[in-house]
């Protein structure tokens, strides 16, 4: 199982702040499950927008879209953060 958590809007969008996921030998990064996400019904594709910057981190470390996933990972999903 792979643990997906998403943070600030995106979890508010989605009305979802985590879930389980099986494992899936076609998705091996985190780009790939992005992907996946972004191939569902909405609201899906629309707050996971490619045009929007969402940043990717795996296993509490900030990552990229190329970075490695694989059953037992967590992967988190968050836009960016601004402060003042």
């Amino acid at each position: 199982m792979i643990k997906v958590l998403y943070f600030s809007r995106l979890k508010e969008a989605l009305g979802c702040g985590e879930e389980k996921l099986a494992a899936d030998e076609a998705i091996k990064t985190a780009g790939d499950l992005l992907a996946s996400l972004r191939k569902r019904v909405e609201p899906w594709p629309t707050v996971l927008n490619a045009e929007e910057l969402i940043l990717i981190a795996v296993n509490q470390e900030i990552a990229t879209p190329d970075t490695a996933v694989a059953d037992g990972d967590e992967i988190a999903f968050f836009p960016p953060v601004t402060g003042g």
